[in-house]
């Protein structure tokens, strides 16, 4: 069975790229992979390290957002394409692009919760496009 693999982090532009992807993956009888990836957040200064939340913390809120999303977008309870799911740590782009090793497809969206960091490194859609193993589709919203 072919894979489909979707990045998500809650953005008007991930929330378009899983619609996309979830009714390819219908079409093509795929499997749906979403990828939602946390990072820790960059501190300032040493001493804030103390205050950071553990790890386990922060996969606890990746994992409630993504299962808010596709329930929200009517993809949890769906039976047109099997769904799986991973909350990965680390930088985007490369775990999209890890995820997207044994797929036939890889759907991001144009614009999702970048920030200064993303205007430095060029953003997730520009690296997944140059990198991927796999065609790559990317949604833009208006």
């Amino acid at each position: 069975m072919s894979k489909i693999v979707v990045g998500v982090d809650g953005s008007p532009g991930s929330r378009a790229a899983l619609r996309w992807a979830h009714e390819e993956a219908a079409l093509r009888n795929a499997t749906l992979e979403i990828v939602t990836v946390w990072q820790f957040p960059m501190m300032t200064s040493l001493p804030a390290f103390g205050a950071m939340p553990p790890p386990d913390d922060l996969s606890g809120d990746a994992e409630r957002m993504l299962l808010q999303v596709l329930s929200e977008e009517g993809v949890a309870s769906s039976h047109d394409a099997p769904v799986t799911t991973v909350v990965a740590e680390g930088a985007a782009a490369p775990a999209l692009l890890d995820a997207a090793q044994d797929a036939d497809l890889l759907v991001v969206g144009s614009r999702g919760h970048g920030g200064f960091t993303g205007l430095l490194l060029g953003s997730v859609s520009q690296q997944c496009a140059s990198h991927a193993p796999c065609p790559v589709v990317v949604v833009r919203t208006d």
